[in-house]
């Protein structure tokens, strides 16, 4: 929420966190695909808002920084839309919070990890600095036991390789 436009460098592809939860920093790749979006908002943002009266990546439609209840709002909605969560009403039901994002893709990496035969253990420190954690035990938190990667790292453990064979 705290982006300034000068982190988040486009043509390189990656977003600066400055003084994160910890009070750490970290330079963080991004994906081809969102770096495009980011990309696409910030010239819809420019458009919106020639001369921005902040420094703020995210903005609201009157070209303030967004809030995190207004982000939180907006993903409820979002969510809503496309089916993630029921629509009760006016206000939309109980469904994904935008930090689940952030258990999605720990979980996610780790499955393809373990797939890839790589030794998970080693590189777990490398997932824990990109979320930007000071102890790979907080990265703990965010690892879904789902029933693939549970399989997966009692292959591991076990000897058998990912896909079934010894």
């Amino acid at each position: 929420m705290r982006l300034e436009q000068a982190d988040v460098d486009l043509k390189r592809g990656i977003v600066f966190i400055r003084d994160s939860k910890v009070g750490k920093s970290r330079v963080v790749p991004l994906h081809e695909s969102t770096r495009a979006a980011l990309a696409k908002y910030a010239r819809d943002r420019a458009v919106r808002h020639p001369h921005p009266q902040t420094h703020a990546f995210f903005v609201s439609v009157w070209g303030r920084p967004l809030s995190g209840s207004a982000a939180r709002r907006t993903f409820a909605h979002l969510t809503g839309a496309v089916g993630l969560r029921p629509a009760t009403g006016r206000r939309v039901g109980r469904g994904p919070r935008w930090q689940d994002l952030r258990h999605t893709f720990t979980t996610r990496t780790l499955v393809e990890w373990y797939r890839a035969g790589r030794d998970v253990t080693r590189a777990l420190p490398i997932l824990s600095t990109y979320l930007g954690h000071s102890d790979v035990a907080h990265t703990y938190w965010y690892i879904a036991g789902i029933p693939e990667l549970l399989q997966l790292a009692t292959d591991q453990l076990s000897g058998r390789r990912a896909g079934g064979g010894q």
